[in-house]
């Protein structure tokens, strides 16, 4: 699934390529892709047709594209497989096997969400006031957020989290340090790749229980999330395979630098201990046995 620095790429992608641009007409492929749109796919349509485009928002993995009356977004969620794709010319837009929703723009450019797994999904919903009543997401400066955000922690390049207040979130849980940073009501945007990586520079094990963490240890596992998705970012995100791509359709090449995610036998880059993988949560955790030890008592 993307995670942040992925979505952090789409959005800044959708702020250089369509914002100022109206939407001249939306054609719906397939109805499922606006489940999440209430009023149905006629209403999404006719919501978004003649708006204009004004900023491009994200938190954690949403990301939205501000519409001109600043009241309601066209709000993405890219799931497992979604892509917003900007076709520039006709012979671009040519229709994709998995197009679910096209919106054409007034400049003859063409904004496409191709979704192979269907797990993504668009609506447009309304916005409401941010709780702190700051920014609403990376890229405002608007202080709203689209209703489905609004319980969505902030992350951890929000420039206006409050570190020292999700430190103190996370030790007060009772819980594996890695659950905790896959809780999107905790901190946003942090996956089962960026998690592993993170916790691995961190020099913590996944199942480390939250209560027993020192706050120096709390902190070094933000940091190391912060740092391994920043370095992420620079390199456009994490790409296994055709299905993360930019709104340009080019890969994310950060998978050349993973320290252990996915690496289960090669050596530990830090201390050449064969990499190992745990089943968790129905999906994996890769850590080095030596660099991250298996805590006595865990939450796993």
């Amino acid at each position: 699934m993307p995670e942040l620095p992925e979505v952090e790429t789409v959005r800044d992608g959708l702020a250089r390529h369509v914002l100022g641009r109206r939407v001249a007409r939306v054609d719906v492929h397939r109805e499922y892709s606006v489940r999440r749109h209430a009023e149905g796919p006629l209403d999404f349509a006719g919501r978004l047709t003649g708006r204009r485009f004004e900023a491009a928002v994200r938190r954690g993995k949403f990301v939205w594209l501000l519409l001109d009356d600043g009241d309601d977004a066209l709000l993405a969620h890219l799931g497992m497989s979604g892509q917003l794709l900007v076709r520039q010319t006709p012979d671009e837009a040519v229709d994709h096997p998995h197009l679910r929703v096209r919106m054409a723009l007034d400049d003859g450019s063409s904004l496409d969400f191709v979704d192979q797994r269907t797990f993504g999904h668009l609506s447009v919903p309304d916005l409401v006031p941010t709780a702190d009543g700051l920014p609403g997401g990376l890229g405002s400066d608007v202080a709203a957020v689209p209703v489905p955000v609004a319980h969505i922690a902030r992350d951890l390049l929000d420039p206006v989290l409050d570190r020292a207040a999700v430190v103190a979130a996370l030790r007060a849980r009772r819980t594996g340090i890695k659950r905790a940073l896959l809780d999107q009501t905790l901190v946003s945007g942090v996956g089962n790749i960026y998690a592993d990586e993170g916790l691995w520079r961190a020099r913590l094990h996944y199942a480390r229980p939250t209560e027993t963490l020192r706050r120096a240890e709390a902190e070094r596992a933000l940091d190391g999330a912060h740092e391994v998705m920043t370095e992420a970012l620079r390199q456009g995100g994490t790409s296994f395979d055709a299905l993360y791509v930019n709104v340009n359709g080019a890969s994310g090449y950060f998978d050349r630098s993973l320290a252990v995610y996915g690496q289960e036998g090669r050596p530990c880059p830090r201390c050449g201990t064969p990499v190992r993988r745990d089943e968790f949560m129905n999906r994996s955790s890769y850590t080095c046995p030596v660099c991250q030890p298996r805590p006595r008592r865990g939450h796993w």
